[in-house]
């Protein structure tokens, strides 16, 4: 075995043990998260793909649009919107996928510091965002919580924003490494998806 497969080798065998770690959404924890505008607020804060995703969007808006506040907006009012359409009855196929992709997908548009057309990013980053809201709407409980999950959401968007700013003033390569690190988190949830 050469040393390049056995790195390769390792680094899969790494990403499918902490697969877990990102699963933060039905299925993962059987939908066990009932309670008032704290917990909703929570909630995304201490879900690592929640938290990952959503600080990546701020980071990236921030870093490559002078109206960084619309495509964050667009993911917390159409996260909003997935809540209530999934507490409604609406089923969404492909949560937990689609998931992970829009994890992949913005850690790779921020490791890439691509721009994007300001409409076309809010367009991309709210249909990524009716998914989270799908899986919080079928975990939460009750209006308050879902406006402590949007809360907790605009509060990630908003470090995201100010990090990314911070980030703007020293080397790109923290930011893309960042946005490295994003993409990982949601190949690995695929990954253990897929496993399982």
């Amino acid at each position: 075995m050469t040393r390049s497969h056995l790195i390769k080798t390792i680094a899969t065998l790494a990403l499918a043990g902490t697969a877990s770690l990102t699963l933060a959404h039905v299925g993962a924890d059987g939908g066990e998260h009932h309670g008032g505008f704290l917990t909703g607020f929570l909630h995304p804060i201490t879900g690592l793909d929640h938290l990952a995703a959503m600080v990546a969007v701020g980071v990236w808006s921030a870093e490559t649009t002078r109206r960084f506040w619309i495509a964050p907006l667009a993911f917390a009012l159409t996260l909003f919107a997935g809540a209530l359409l999934a507490q409604g009855g609406v089923g969404f196929p492909a949560i937990e996928p689609m998931i992970a992709v829009s994890m992949l997908v913005v850690g790779l548009l921020l490791a890439a510091r691509a721009k994007l057309p300001e409409a076309a990013g809010a367009l991309l980053v709210g249909a990524f965002a009716l998914f989270h809201g799908a899986a919080h709407g079928q975990e939460l409980g009750g209006l308050a919580a879902l406006l402590g999950m949007v809360a907790g959401t605009a509060l990630l968007h908003v470090a995201g924003i100010g990090l990314g700013q911070l980030l703007l003033r020293h080397s790109v390569w923290w930011t893309r490494t960042a946005g490295a690190v994003v993409a990982l988190m949601g190949l690995n949830m695929g990954w253990g998806l897929l496993a399982g």
